[in-house]
């Protein structure tokens, strides 16, 4: 009889990312509580954090039921406590939950419409308590402009398989939170030409 195939999906840039990534998450998490994190994906960056920042609960989400099914096979293999099963969310949506304590977004809102990051900005002003945290990573363009050739080429070739994507430029990320009450905290270059992005809720 074979065997079922395995639903975990694997993306590459994770392992490479996710321990710059969790420097960072580090500082500005809080110790406890509640960390929701929008469009999660494969699920190994939810793995990893969860095990890493153990006085935390990680609640995973995504729109795709296969990334979800990814989700809950890395959950099932790490059987993490604070790892919680994954929800479906799509961020321009009805948001499935009413509170966290911080919410992340790991390379999200250059291939999604920019109704996604509204979304997602706003629905994290719903659901954050005042002095909690916004973390978003991923490729920004700074005052209109990008931050390394390999970025310009990889905006030109989100936006050929979608008009809708693309490299969003900080200035405007940080405008749209804002307006929802969320202040633009730090920015922290990273490797690969990304950047950390951390808001918090004012109000």
């Amino acid at each position: 009889m074979a065997e079922p195939p395995d639903a975990k999906l694997h993306a590459p840039a994770s392992a490479r990312n996710r321990e710059p990534i969790l420097a960072v998450l580090r500082r500005v998490l809080p110790a406890s509580g509640l960390v929701l994190e929008i469009a999660s994906g494969s699920g190994e960056h939810a793995a990893f954090f969860a095990a890493a920042l153990p006085g935390v609960t990680w609640q995973p989400s995504d729109p795709d039921a296969r990334a979800r099914a990814s989700i809950a096979a890395y959950r099932d293999d790490r059987a993490a406590a604070n790892l919680l099963p994954p929800l479906g969310l799509d961020a321009a949506a009805a948001w499935p939950i009413a509170h966290a304590d911080a919410v992340v977004c790991i390379n999200m809102i250059h291939i999604a419409p920019w109704v996604a990051c509204e979304g997602l900005v706003a629905g994290a002003a719903r659901v954050l308590p005042a002095g909690s945290v916004l973390y978003f990573y991923g490729p920004y363009q700074e005052d209109g402009r990008h931050t390394a050739p390999g970025n310009a080429a990889f905006d030109a070739d989100l936006r050929a398989r979608d008009p809708r994507w693309g490299v969003r430029d900080l200035g405007e990320v940080i405008a749209l939170a804002r307006r929802h009450g969320l202040a633009h905290e730090e920015t922290v270059a990273m490797p690969a030409n990304n950047r950390s992005v951390v808001f918090r809720r004012t109000h």
